[in-house]
């Protein structure tokens, strides 16, 4: 059984993080979807809410599951017995870090690979700072996220917000 993770925030999951894990799923055999929890960065969603958006939202990809994890993400693979890490790419920006990244991954676990999925073209441009900028100022993010966590996030998104 091949495993990979698809590691993220998901502060909150987007329709590109659905497009990337939902390809993946085609891909692997099990995609685990690690939600970060980096005590350096204060996310909007909890842990515990991040983990519920991404489980409904996936719960029609039956080898998927959400999990979250703390320390680095080579020793989870590790531990989980992933073969590679899933991430998904917008632009060349993004392939700057990633790559950065993917190369101090391999130096630390040489046996865990890192597949990149560029984001299919409509979302692009889709980043969980863009939907929560846009619902603190009342817009409607339903056309950025999973239609089964709209509602929650629109009110968690305009109650939390600080503008």
């Amino acid at each position: 059984m091949t495993i990979a993770i698809c590691p993220g925030s998901f502060d909150p999951v987007t329709n590109g993080h659905y497009d990337v894990i939902s390809r993946s799923a085609k891909i692997f055999d099990k995609v685990i979807v690690c939600i970060l929890i980096n005590p350096s960065k204060q996310p909007m969603f909890t842990a515990e809410e991040r983990v519920r958006f991404v489980e409904k939202v996936t719960a029609n990809l039956p080898n998927v599951e959400v999990d979250t994890f703390t320390g680095l993400l080579v020793d989870y693979a590790r531990e989980k017995g992933a073969k590679a890490i899933v991430k998904g790419l917008r632009a060349v920006s993004d392939f700057e870090y990633e790559f950065q990244q993917a190369l101090t991954n391999k130096v630390l676990n040489p046996d865990l690979e890192t597949v990149y999925l560029n984001t299919s073209a409509e979302y692009m441009y889709l980043s969980s700072s863009i939907v929560k900028q846009v619902g603190a100022f009342g817009g409607d993010i339903s056309a950025f996220i999973p239609a089964e966590v709209v509602e929650e996030v629109e009110k968690a998104v305009h109650e939390r917000s600080k503008i």
